[in-house]
């Protein structure tokens, strides 16, 4: 008699399909939140696995901070041209030279708390009423108080304490006029779950996921890389080294840990043994304590 019984990542994939199917259901037009990063990059394969042997029903949209790895959007690109799929961008950059935003200042200064303002025009501007994240509740503290279909109101804006119940996998997606979701597929996917999913689909990520040499700066006990978008201070030094990135951001926030992790193998073997989040090095989480969900209740991914 043939079993039925699922391994723990099928089961994660087929709710996961689940979900994305049920926003094609509720939704008028929804959207993929794609950062080029590995976990918007598994949703992308769910979707396309979701509504096969049709096209992904969801135009592919990316916040361009302008201060992006060149990687990231080289590998992006290719991934639209390969699916044949709608790639809408936002940039940031249009939104400072609008006056929507202000750029900020000094050694420290990122553009990643301004992407909200593009994110959310961007949302506007298109009509979306759901917008599909890869945001995972093993991440972040902010991101565990998440539910699968996250109620935006019509400024963006989160509230974690009024929250619509979700039992038995019945998601309300009602809204409205003006008002969104955030979509989390993977909300009960962990970072182990994500790579060994991604080995066992042999599933395409950006190179910079892999071990590497790069010319980095260490800065708040992190390997920063060097790129044209960072002051180094005079005491700061340039060193090479071989690293890899376990999550992918602005190239102004993203730290790098080095590593030998050259094949997805290596990186399974090395997330299993690491002991520090993978935003461990993310300098945009390290501002306060609730730097995450300050920026969710404005708007955030």
């Amino acid at each position: 008699m043939k079993s039925y019984n699922l391994s723990h990542l099928r089961e994660l994939e087929a709710e996961s399909i689940y979900v994305l199917r049920e926003v094609y259901a509720q939704f008028e037009n929804p959207a993929i939140l794609f950062s080029g990063g590995k976990d918007s990059i598994v949703i992308t394969h769910l979707a396309r696995k979701a509504f096969h042997p049709a096209k992904i029903p969801f135009p592919l949209v990316h916040i361009d901070t302008g201060h992006n790895f060149p990687e990231t959007i080289e590998f992006r690109d290719n991934l639209v041209e390969k699916l044949g799929a709608k790639l809408v961008v936002g940039s940031v950059q249009k939104s400072i030279d609008e006056g929507k935003a202000a750029e900020e200042k000094g050694k420290n200064a990122s553009r990643n708390a301004i992407q909200t303002v593009t994110l959310l025009d961007t949302v506007e501007e298109n009509q979306f009423d759901a917008a599909i994240g890869g945001a995972r509740r093993d991440e972040e503290k902010a991101r565990a108080k998440e539910r699968f279909f996250s109620h935006r109101d019509e400024f963006g804006q989160w509230d974690p304490k009024n929250q619509r119940p979700e039992l038995w996998n019945i998601f309300n997606g009602k809204h409205h006029h003006g008002e969104h979701f955030r979509v989390f597929p993977l909300s009960n996917w962990t970072e182990m779950d994500v790579w060994q999913y991604i080995l066992l689909e042999n599933i395409d990520i950006p190179s910079l996921y892999f071990a590497h040499e790069r010319k980095v700066i260490r800065r708040n006990g992190t390997w920063l890389p060097v790129s044209e978008f960072i002051q180094i201070d005079p005491k700061e030094t340039v060193e090479e080294k071989v690293i890899r990135f376990r999550t992918l951001g602005d190239i102004t926030i993203t730290g790098g840990v080095e590593s030998d992790a050259d094949t997805l193998e290596k990186i399974v073997e090395e997330v299993a043994a690491a002991r520090q989040t993978e935003r461990g090095n993310r300098e945009d989480d390290k501002r306060s304590e609730t730097a995450m969900e300050d920026r969710k209740k404005q708007g955030y991914f």
